[in-house]
């Protein structure tokens, strides 16, 4: 059985651990950077915002920083790309493998309004995938996904390519050109039939994604 590190701390990414079992995947939630690198394949998971500095900003809205974390989970994922090993970014997993690979964020979107949960439910909205990418593999050209984010990907990271837009083109979806790396805005983990809303795609195929990932790895 493959297993995954979840970069992150233990009883804040239950959703994320069952998504992966359900694909068949082991995991290992954890930030020592030793532990993860042993993994076959790497989830970010999603959290607060990112340091702005990592990113060349003084805070213009920026919440919920963790510097800690920021350090641990840039490392870790500096081991992965490094390694050449599957990594899969989910919210603020995909706004830090932007920033690793030199991109910028948006710290409070203009349209935040129309991606933040309401009445405790996740948002919901359409997005479109790019023609040939893997998302478009799984989804065809569009879907309506969730939602539950302030930021948005800004300057695009070096080697990465947008794969999925919602209707105010804010980045859900992008991909490496060369090495395994996938990376959402929205989030899979809260698709499943059991949690999603009427009208949401499942999420479930993504993971199945990660794990033939992890199997060409």
């Amino acid at each position: 059985m493959f297993l995954v590190a979840v970069a992150g701390r233990a009883g804040r990414v239950d959703y994320y651990t069952a998504a992966l079992q359900a694909a068949d995947m082991g995991c290992a939630v954890t930030l020592d950077l030793a532990e993860a690198a042993g993994c076959d394949g790497l989830l970010l998971p999603g959290g607060g915002d990112i340091h702005p500095s990592r990113f060349g900003q003084e805070n213009r809205g920026s919440r919920d920083i963790d510097p800690d974390l920021d350090r641990a989970q840039l490392a870790i994922l500096d081991a992965f790309v490094r390694a050449g090993k599957p990594v899969l970014g989910i919210c603020r997993g995909h706004q830090l493998v932007n920033v690793y690979f030199g991109g910028s964020l948006i710290q409070d979107l203009p349209t935040a309004r129309d991606h933040v949960a309401r009445d405790g439910k996740d948002g919901l909205h359409p997005i479109r995938f790019t023609p040939g990418s893997a998302l478009y593999g799984l989804y065809g050209p569009d879907a309506a996904v969730n939602s539950s984010h302030h930021q948005g990907l800004d300057e695009l990271g070096a080697g990465l390519r947008v794969t999925a837009a919602a209707p105010d083109g804010v980045v859900e979806a992008a991909e490496h050109v060369s090495l395994p790396i996938l990376t959402v805005q929205f989030h899979p983990e809260r698709m499943a039939p059991a949690w999603a809303r009427p009208g949401m795609a499942d999420g479930a195929p993504i993971f199945a994604l990660l794990r033939r990932m992890l199997e060409r790895a």
